[in-house]
């Protein structure tokens, strides 16, 4: 930044309203600028942010927030949205602990209106705000911001579908930039294709309404006319009738180029003083303005730190994503029954290679996780193995599907949960806690918890071809850790490790289990002896572990999950209700995990080698037995 910096100048929204075509055109530029510079240092969402700028500034030069209110759907793409609502100074911040959220957050400014992480939500948010506004009598408009991608997820539909039916002040901006994570797919995509090659009336159309709506008495009655003699010429001399958008009742224009400022304030001053709502198309491109971002905006979406000048990722390592993606393509490559679905997440769930190999037998639904699980269910009705790779925290949404389109069915899907646990930076809603809560509670689900990827091969076949019904493997984000010398994972429900004739005992499973080891081995070495449980599957718990943990005096249950109906409180109940007299000390999530790097969130829930080691010396001590 230059000292006449523009955005250093900025402060509210309000300080563009006044700025030249020229001034805004370098605010665009020190917008990408400021963002390329904190993504690669802090690691983000980077090429969604860069297609958006010129829309965000646009937005926020002809609309007034906050009394306006703009839903950002996902919300990763609220960078620059950010930059110009007071929050410049601590962008620095984003995605740290206690600093900025990657995503949209009430609690940290007025100028977000609604708190987004999962897609496809904005329309219908938007839908419930403008009502609230009519309701209150409050005079505003509600803006939402939408991606072609998001459009494949069937509550965006839902919302459009019933938004078309009202009069409210709503403007839907579709961001088409062609992709959501991975390349966009479905009919869908191919509808917004079309649409784009037909731009030609599109500025004239603009340019009119906003001159005739300005005519006193006359105005509007002269746009409505001239909207349906265009309608009436569209048909007879271009042979299309309305598209899918103003067949459900939104007004409808574009596409536009979404990266014309001058252009979007037109058609969103149009919109303004349009009747109904209103769907402006904008056509954008995603990581413009940082070279490796437009090559390869896939790799671009979210992306760890990473060198300015090369693109390339300061650390890299490989992952339970990658070995789960070879281990597909070795099961593919002798049995022509295996399938994998992906929910527009090829290559976060390590399934890239798989869809270049073996492409008729792969199948991305784009952002339909509800979708994804009843299609899987088809497929298994139909006597083919589909394996559904989803990051935990989208899987929540699909929770109707896996009870009754597979498990009611006894039909045979593998869930493959990726992301399982403490996820890090992305926040609370994306933290993949609430996976075992939920799965518990769906009957014919059997669900492994890996601690290797030794033990995660041998689990996904187990699950693939060993286990009926709904069959999942959970795995964390990232890669091995701790492993103690002599242990290999014997591939029975549960293991023992340690002094099995002691009296306290910890349980745990997955990730959780390298830093039990941790603590096991400080414990003992100061005169704490202690046994470890590794429970290997999950759902169900095997009778025998409870049994066998009924014979210690002191039990310790660490979980890496939500504490309200997780693994470890029914594990406890199960203890109850096998007659256990001692003691059971259940550490888990209380309700939601905030923002921070793995370890550090690790350690604030007493997760950690520490964390374990503290809990139990403390309790030990409290009651005089050490």
């Amino acid at each position: 930044m230059t000292e006449d910096s523009i955005l250093e100048g900025i402060q509210s929204p309000s300080d563009i309203k006044e700025l030249s075509a020229e001034q805004l055109s370098i605010l665009a530029d020190e917008i990408r600028e400021t963002i390329v510079k904190t993504v690669s240092e802090n690691g983000g969402h980077l090429a969604s942010n860069l297609g958006v700028v010129e829309l965000t500034i646009a937005i926020h030069s002809v609309f007034n927030c906050p009394e306006d209110k703009i839903i950002w759907d996902v919300g990763h793409q609220s960078y620059a949205h950010k930059l110009l609502t007071g929050r410049r100074a601590r962008l620095r911040t984003i995605r740290t602990e206690g600093g900025l959220s990657g995503f949209p957050k009430r609690s940290e400014s007025k100028y977000d209106s609604f708190d987004t992480g999962h897609s496809s939500t904005s329309v219908s948010a938007a839908l419930g705000i403008a009502c609230a506004g009519r309701i209150r009598s409050e005079d505003h408009y509600t803006i939402a911001v939408i991606g072609d991608g998001a459009l494949s997820g069937g509550l965006a539909l839902e919302g459009i579908n019933n938004a078309g039916r009202t009069k409210e002040k709503l403007i839907v901006i579709l961001n088409d930039n062609k992709m959501s994570i991975s390349k966009n797919v479905g009919s869908m995509a191919r509808y917004l294709t079309k649409l784009r090659i037909r731009p030609s009336y599109i500025n004239a159309k603009l340019r009119m309404h906003s001159r005739l709506d300005k005519l006193p008495r006359v105005g509007k009655k002269l746009t409505a006319f001239f909207r349906k003699m265009k309608s009436w010429i569209r048909f007879n001399f271009f042979g299309h009738q309305k598209n899918m958008f103003e067949q459900l009742g939104f007004g409808y224009y574009g596409p536009l180029d979404g990266h014309d400022i001058q252009q979007l304030r037109t058609a969103l001053n149009a919109a303004k003083n349009a009747s109904g709502p209103i769907m402006l198309h904008v056509c954008t491109k995603k990581g413009l303005g940082y070279e490796y971002a437009e090559k390869n905006p896939k790799n671009y979406h979210g992306i760890s730190a990473f060198d300015i000048e090369t693109g390339e990722p300061k650390s890299s390592s490989r992952g339970y994503s990658d070995v789960f993606g070879e281990f597909m393509c070795e099961c593919a490559e002798s049995d022509t029954s295996i399938c994998a679905i992906t929910a527009a997440m090829s290559i976060g769930t390590g399934l890239s290679e798989f869809s270049k190999k073996f492409r008729n037998r792969f199948f991305d639904v784009g952002i339909a996780e509800e979708h994804a699980v009843t299609f899987a269910s088809g497929l298994a009705a139909g006597g083919i193995i589909p394996v559904f790779a989803v990051y935990s925290t989208f899987l929540q949404r699909s929770y109707d599907e896996i009870l009754h389109d597979a498990a009611m069915q006894h039909l045979h899907i593998v869930l493959a949960i990726d992301r399982a646990g403490i996820v890090g930076e992305d926040g609370e809603t994306h933290q993949g806690i609430f996976d075992t809560a939920f799965l518990n509670t769906i009957p014919n689900v059997t669900l492994f918890a890996p601690a290797s990827f030794e033990e995660q091969r041998k689990m996904l076949y187990t699950a693939i071809y060993e286990t009926p019904d709904v069959a999942a493997v959970r795995y964390p984000r990232g890669g091995e850790l701790y492993f103690p010398d002599g242990y290999s994972y014997n591939e029975k429900d549960y293991d023992l490790v340690g002094n099995a004739d002691c009296k306290n005992l910890i349980i745990t499973y997955g990730r959780i289990f390298s830093y039990a080891c941790q603590a096991q081995e400080q414990l003992c070495s100061e005169g704490n002896d202690v046994c470890i449980m590794k429970l290997n599957r999950i759902i169900p718990i095997a009778e025998e572990a409870v049994k066998t943990a009924s014979g210690y005096d002191n039990i310790y249950f660490f979980e890496e999950g939500i504490k309200k109906g997780g693994i470890g409180e029914s594990f406890g109940l199960m203890l109850y209700q096998n007659g256990h007299k001692g003691r059971f000390l259940l550490t888990a999530v209380e309700d939601h995990v905030k923002q921070a790097k793995v370890l550090s969130a690790l350690e604030k829930l007493g997760l950690d080698c520490e964390g374990i080691k503290k809990t139990i010396k403390n309790d030990l001590q409290s009651r005089g037995e050490r």
